[in-house]
């Protein structure tokens, strides 16, 4: 048990690693290129190694509907949350990703019509109460674009319920490749879209060999992050590896600290707490 709380805490924590380098792109490409670029790189590799271990007959598509859903969350998810980290503190759009869970508790209750306990709910509530703590000073700076990363939230929220459809249907490795190759070709719609807006911070240029090397090295360190926690589930088990994922918050905030001089102050630390307080609550109330 104890190895397998360690590959989860290195896979979780290297997670954070890869935003922390996305985030020394920032001004050098706009997020929504480098999340293109990242994920056709991902998928490219991803589709390789699937060739090699399962041969031109692994190249399925199953469960097309919730194939394209799943790529259209993660593109959702991931333009949002890497636009969100050019603007603001690493460690305030994490925090705020960790609303996915809670948001997914409740979008199922919702959809599928499941009993959704008091406690739940109260956690919920103060898990947004949380957020809106932790947006304090980023709302007053960027305006409504400090929610993105609770837009991103949701978007990993919409991946989570339709990656439980899609359990079972292919190897992991099948599933890996479909959800970043259904998503690269919509982030690259997102880039170009931005480009002829004529916005300024979204005009796409050549990218420089920095911007290519990072994107290159997120989609290879994203891979191994996943099978590390892969690892670690199959050494201990999921109950005991979710509350490892909150390393992300601390090790972003040292990223923060150490690189880009951001410094939380006490009520953004509060709300932080607040969200994963309020994420613990339903990690342990889920096992019982």
């Amino acid at each position: 048990m104890a190895a397998g709380m360690l590959y989860a805490l290195a896979g979780f924590a290297l997670l954070s690693c890869g935003d922390g380098l996305i985030k020394s792109t920032s001004g050098q490409w706009p997020g929504t290129a480098v999340a293109a670029l990242r994920f056709t790189l991902g998928a490219m590799g991803l589709g390789l190694v699937l060739l090699i271990r399962e041969g031109p007959q692994g190249f399925r598509f199953p469960r097309p509907k919730v194939q394209l859903a799943r790529g259209f969350f993660l593109a959702a998810a991931t333009v949002t949350f890497f636009s969100s980290i050019f603007l603001m503190p690493l460690a305030t759009a994490t925090s705020i990703q960790f609303m996915a869970p809670l948001l997914t508790a409740v979008i199922s209750s919702i959809l599928y019509k499941e009993t959704l306990s008091r406690g739940r709910w109260i956690a919920t509530v103060a898990a947004f109460i949380g957020v809106m703590i932790v947006l304090r000073p980023s709302f007053a700076d960027l305006g409504w674009a400090a929610f993105l990363p609770l837009a991103a939230a949701f978007g990993m929220s919409g991946l989570m319920l339709t990656n439980a459809r899609a359990a079972g249907s292919g190897s992991v490795l099948l599933n890996q490749f479909l959800v970043a190759a259904l998503a690269a070709p919509l982030l690259v719609l997102y880039a170009v879209i931005g480009h002829v807006s004529g916005i300024e911070p979204l005009q796409v240029g050549w990218p420089s060999t920095y911007v290519i090397g990072v994107c290159a090295t997120i989609a290879v360190t994203a891979s191994f992050s996943h099978m590390l926690i892969y690892l670690a589930t199959a050494r201990s088990s999921a109950a005991t590896v979710a509350p490892m994922v909150y390393i992300q918050i601390i090790v972003a905030i040292a990223i923060g600290v150490v690189f880009y001089r951001d410094y939380p102050d006490l009520v953004a630390l509060a709300g932080t707490g607040v969200i994963i307080g309020s994420g613990v609550y339903l990690l342990r109330s889920g096992r019982t």
